[in-house]
């Protein structure tokens, strides 16, 4: 019996007991009996604490603007599952998503007692990779869902990797320090192949692993830099390669790095002159200005204006807290909801004293890693004793308390986890 794209959605959260298995021996298992065929010619593949999908939407845009037709994979997503796989800019239907998933099911045996247990993220990374070999594409971007080496996309050889940033998080699976995870990061670079490093201070970790896998590494601030100019920017490489450039669409000063290494990505896969230097110009240029993601800083309008962003860790919290410096001059009210493997101290205490009030928005009732406001009210005691702050069952409560209290001229910024960020999406939409 056919099943629609939400019935397949809750099985899969049944087909493997555990949410997250890290391990690329079962899907590819999996994929290797659909025939592991190639998503595209080129593929790029994005791993990196921050900055993954604003890196990814960058690239899209840029290749688009080169006339190549380019198939995107990320996660999570804010309202609708098919925004995970994109075709051209285009999500792709139910009826696509249906039908791979028909196609897993047979590839994993799931009518034998020898079937191969998938997760909810396999089955998506499959649909994307079968979806995408179907059609004719130029190049496929990848974006790991977690860590690196044993991410589902990295049954793919990609031919540029693209480390955006390492931070703590994620801790339980990928290791307690930066070196650590970098190190787990690292894993989708390939011997012989571009590695692009985003971060103009990575940890050790990385590098040394980059080195070992033998990649061809592009460091930020060794191998290439932005400036930023009285109009719009520079982009240069050692190679000599100079690009004056209008800033990115996307706001919040982070996003000039995310565009850097998005560009340096490109420079390397397109060194060969397949690009023409002018169209490459060009292209580059035109995603810049184009390249949409929504909860990047994300400006819902009205006064006091609403910001949404899907920010949920220190470093994430530092770059907030960077753009709100630069950019809000009155009262700073916030929604927050945070889920229970974050560093929710490390997150409250890097936005610190600019806050004028917290909202904490529950999150156990939507996602059992949800953290509850009673829970986060501890936390924030204890991380700044001084503030002041409301609580509240649910993101949409939490809204409303904000907007009832935030005088015109100030600010309301929520985040803390997609779920905060897609809730408040839906919200303005109703």
């Amino acid at each position: 019996m056919s099943r629609t794209l939400a019935e397949w959605l809750a099985y899969q959260e049944c087909v493997n007991p555990r949410s997250v298995e890290l391990g690329l021996d079962r899907v590819n298992a999996v994929w290797q009996r659909m025939g592991a065929a190639a998503p595209a010619p080129q593929v790029i593949t994005v791993a990196g604490t921050n900055g993954k999908g604003s890196t990814v939407a960058l690239l899209e845009a840029m290749l688009m603007a080169a006339g190549l037709r380019v198939g995107c994979f990320t996660s999570p997503h804010l309202l609708t599952y098919n925004e995970r796989v994109r075709i051209d800019g285009i999500d792709v239907d139910d009826a696509q998503l249906t039908a791979a998933f028909e196609r897993i099911e047979t590839a994993r045996g799931a009518d034998g007692a020898e079937a191969i247990p998938l997760t909810y993220f396999e089955f998506g990374t499959l649909a994307a990779l079968d979806l995408f070999a179907q059609d004719l594409l130029d190049v496929a971007i990848l974006e790991v869902g977690l860590g690196g080496r044993l991410d589902a996309v990295n049954i793919v050889d990609a031919d540029v990797a693209i480390i955006t940033t390492v931070d703590l998080d994620h801790m339980e699976w990928l290791g307690a320090d930066r070196d650590s995870i970098g190190r787990e990061k690292a894993g989708i670079a390939r011997a012989g192949r571009p590695a692009i490093v985003g971060e103009a201070d990575p940890p050790n970790g990385l590098i040394d692993a980059l080195t070992a896998s033998d990649a061809w590494i592009e460091r930020a601030g060794i191998d290439f830099w932005f400036e930023r100019e009285a109009s719009g920017w520079r982009w240069r490489h050692r190679d000599g390669a100079v690009l004056h450039l209008p800033d990115p669409a996307l706001t919040a000063p982070v996003q000039f790095v995310n565009a850097s290494t998005a560009i340096a990505a490109l420079h390397t896969l397109y060194a060969d002159g397949s690009l023409a230097v002018d169209d490459f110009l060009t292209a580059v240029q035109v995603g810049l200005q184009t390249a949409k993601v929504p909860a990047r800083l994300q400006s819902l309008g009205g006064d006091p204006m609403l910001m949404v962003d899907v920010g949920h860790n220190p470093q994430a919290a530092r770059a907030l807290a960077e753009w709100l410096d630069r950019c809000v001059r009155g009262p700073l009210h916030v929604v927050y909801g945070a889920l229970a493997d974050k560093d929710i101290a490390g997150v409250m205490t890097a936005l610190g004293e600019r806050v004028e009030h917290w909202h904490l928005a529950g999150l156990d009732r939507v996602t059992p890693r949800g953290v509850a406001a009673p829970q986060l009210a501890t936390t924030l005691r204890q991380a700044l004793p001084e503030a002041r702050f409301g609580e509240y069952q649910e993101v949409a409560q939490a809204l409303a308390a904000a907007r009832a209290t935030t005088p015109a001229g100030g600010c309301i910024l929520a985040f803390g986890s997609f779920f905060v960020a897609s809730a408040v999406i839906a919200a303005q939409q109703d």
